[in-house]
């Protein structure tokens, strides 16, 4: 494999431990998949939380609020408040973070059959190890 730098780096793989690295791959990306909804289900429950102790903060100190805007919608009795607060880094709730990725379904498909592809592919084949130019096509899946 060449580098930005110029040199190469040249790595003999045994072909059955990437096809077991591939299998453990494939096992995991489908586990990730079905699995997505319930943390996408824990990370928005996460987020209501952060919203209610962010609008807590806010209401607490609206005293210090600067730049106060108001907007009256007087067709649906609505009233818009917003204003500005500068606040301390450590004071400020921590918003939460997602633990994982949504993976769409067109683009689990797509990875899913290329990597059964790969390993299909190094099952059949009678050499015992992978070549680099194999090993950069499937470098992104292990």
């Amino acid at each position: 494999m060449a580098r930005g730098n110029g040199r190469t780096i040249n790595v003999k793989i045994p072909t059955q431990k990437v096809i077991t690295a591939l299998q453990q791959s494939l096992a995991k990306l489908e586990l990730d998949y079905t699995t997505q909804d319930q943390a996408e289900a824990k990370y928005q429950k996460a987020m209501e939380k952060w919203r209610k102790e962010v609008i807590k903060f806010a209401m607490d100190n609206i005293a210090k609020a600067e730049n106060i805007r108001t907007n009256y919608r007087q067709w649906t009795h609505n009233l818009n408040v917003d204003f500005d607060l500068t606040v301390k880094e450590n004071e400020f709730p921590t918003e939460p973070e997602r633990e994982s990725e949504v993976m769409h379904q067109h683009a689990y498909r797509e990875m899913k059959e290329e990597i059964s592809n790969a390993i299909r592919i190094l099952q059949l084949t009678d050499e015992e190890v992978v070549s680099t130019s194999t090993y950069n096509s499937i470098a992104k899946y292990l």
